[in-house]
């Protein structure tokens, strides 16, 4: 006799087989004409120039993570506004599953809430701005002629 584990072990094998016939009859079916041009790195219509080893700044990942639990959240609050906002429920419970879902509601932003002051607080929010250079550039042209041109396309 076997056990529920056995199921398990069935099911994983047979998954796990089911994807290696598939993948090695797709294999036998394919065209494979591999060259150069096929084989070459390709972004966006430019051919690349250099490295693709490149640090970037933490603080993209970090804003990026921030925004998608923001996001989700309004996932979240959509559905609650459609089955909590039920105008039957309210009518029929006097105005207790208003109260109710007031309540969770505002717990659930207020935790929101708690995330981003806290983001806030440790500074992940903000962006470190590089510091301007002065431009040492002396243009030809009069300052009273750009002036002038700003005057008349105003």
């Amino acid at each position: 006799m076997i056990s529920q584990f056995g199921f398990v072990l069935l099911f994983f094998i047979s998954g796990l087989l089911f994807v290696l016939v598939f993948l090695g009859v797709a294999k036998l079916l394919r065209p494979s004409h591999p060259n150069a041009e096929k084989n070459a790195i390709y972004e966006s219509g430019e051919e690349t120039i250099g490295t693709a080893h490149v640090s970037f700044n933490i603080r993209f990942y970090i804003v990026a993570l921030i925004f998608i639990l923001f996001d989700v959240e309004l996932v979240i609050l959509f559905p609650w506004a459609t089955v909590f906002g039920d105008k039957a429920l309210v009518t029929e419970t006097k105005g207790i599953w208003a109260l109710y879902a007031g309540i969770e509601m505002a717990i659930f932003v207020f935790i929101l809430a708690l995330g981003l002051l806290y983001a806030w607080l440790q500074g992940h929010l903000e962006w470190i701005r590089p510091n301007q250079k002065e431009s040492d550039f002396k243009s030809v042209v009069p300052k009273d002629l750009y002036q002038k041109i700003n005057e008349k396309y105003s």
